[in-house]
């Protein structure tokens, strides 16, 4: 009886002190720059799906969660798990520092080549792309991005900034790689009086309010605002159009990898498409309905991109653009 108890006691104690790492390894860490209430969703909707995958989350604007996480590099001891944040610029910087873990296995089904990254170390969860918003008591609504910069557009054109924007950086690298612009199109709004300072916010109450006619913004603002009863119209340009993605990428410090594939799959499942889609935003994947107002995924063109690039080109694109717009 005696030798029962003893054995019963060893096996209670293994449990016990296994107890904590079960735990711990149960644990899913989220860093991401969503908002928070979409945060939540993701996160209550990711949940519903595994319930036995604990989530914590920690919510910051990308440019401070990235200052944040190589901190925790510096000192050893990163603690996300998953990083769900806004651009592919960004997650190409961590790439670069073999800080990302490949996902070979990941569900990129109706998912174009373009919107994950080719060794599968991040992929895009939406599309928020840039065109530009007309007031819609103005005459002459531009239709391409070449007509911003005829004579007849002169002064009433703005555009958020680089310095400020990460989409507005995203724009301005995509139009700086293409050949069809060039930085020598950049020039030439420049010279048409285009103004060119703030965030995306800043251009919706400036051609909403009616002091600028036009302004180049993310999608979601004016469509959003236009269901409103704002005097706005989004246009998707003829040529195409740039796009900030939301990519999500597994650390390769994670300590829960099970919990991260299962997080990004759901991200790129048909369900985590349609919380994408809920919360306003068009999404990724192929064959998803966007929200009301947005055109479907396959009638976008996107401008072709190359983050890698960006990332390179990054201090001397904002050196170029302050030089021609100031700020």
């Amino acid at each position: 009886m005696n030798r029962r108890l003893g054995v019963l006691g060893v096996l209670l104690a293994t449990l016990v002190s296994t107890a904590p790492a079960f735990a711990q390894s149960s644990k899913l860490v989220l860093y991401t720059s969503q908002p928070n209430e979409d945060a939540q969703a993701t996160v209550d909707a990711f949940k519903a799906k595994h319930p036995e995958i604990a989530v914590e989350w920690v919510r910051d604007g990308t440019t401070k969660m990235v200052a944040k996480l190589q901190a925790e590099f510096a000192g050893g001891n990163p603690q996300p798990d998953v990083l769900l944040i806004a651009d592919s610029v960004t997650m190409e910087g961590l790439k670069r520092d073999d800080r990302l873990m490949p996902f070979e296995a990941a569900d990129v089904s109706g998912f174009k080549p373009a919107l994950f990254d080719a060794a599968k170390t991040y992929f895009s969860t939406k599309l928020i792309t840039t065109g530009f918003v007309a007031n819609t008591a103005a005459e002459g609504a531009p239709a391409t991005w070449k007509d911003l910069a005829k004579p007849e557009f002169k002064g009433q054109v703005t555009m958020p900034s680089p310095l400020t924007s990460g989409a507005a950086l995203v724009h301005v690298a995509t139009l700086a790689q293409d050949p069809q612009f060039g930085w020598s199109y950049l020039e030439a709004l420049a010279k048409n009086g285009t103004t060119a300072s703030g965030g995306n916010g800043a251009v919706l109450k400036s051609v909403a309010g009616g002091e600028k006619a036009y302004g180049v913004i993310v999608d979601y603002l004016p469509i959003r605002e236009a269901t409103k009863g704002s005097p706005v119209k989004f246009v998707f340009p003829t040529e195409g159009v740039s796009a900030v993605t939301e990519p999500v990428a597994i650390l390769k410090t994670a300590k829960n990898v099970e919990g991260a594939k299962a997080f990004v799959n759901f991200l790129l499942s048909e369900d985590g498409q349609k919380l994408a889609a809920k919360q306003g935003y068009l999404p990724a994947r192929d064959g998803v309905e966007p929200p009301a107002g947005f055109p479907s995924v396959a009638s976008i063109k996107l401008l072709p991109f190359d983050a890698a690039k960006a990332l390179a080109d990054e201090t001397e694109n904002k050196k170029r653009f302050s030089e021609l717009f100031g700020g």
